[in-house]
């Protein structure tokens, strides 16, 4: 995963060509800003996958993510 991360970074820090115009141009932009979303979900997942193994290696387990939604009677309430 950081393998992807470091060559999607690399691909982001890549210059538009300047010789590039119209639908070109707007096709390249948008192919780098895709990419850069693309890596920062790549960075959350990979974040949320070191907080996993950092909570297993202390306490054993893997603690459930808190569901603070409204429970059954506040949904159906009306």
């Amino acid at each position: 995963m950081s393998v992807a991360i470091d060559n999607m970074i690399e691909e982001v820090k890549k210059p538009v060509d300047p010789e590039a115009g119209g639908s070109a141009r707007k096709a390249e932009l948008q192919a780098v800003k895709q990419t850069a979303v693309d890596c920062k979900e790549l960075i959350i997942e990979r974040q949320k996958l070191e907080q996993m193994i950092k909570e297993l290696s202390e306490n054993g387990k893997i603690e459930e993510d808190k569901d603070y939604s409204g429970g059954f009677a506040e949904r159906f309430s009306k």
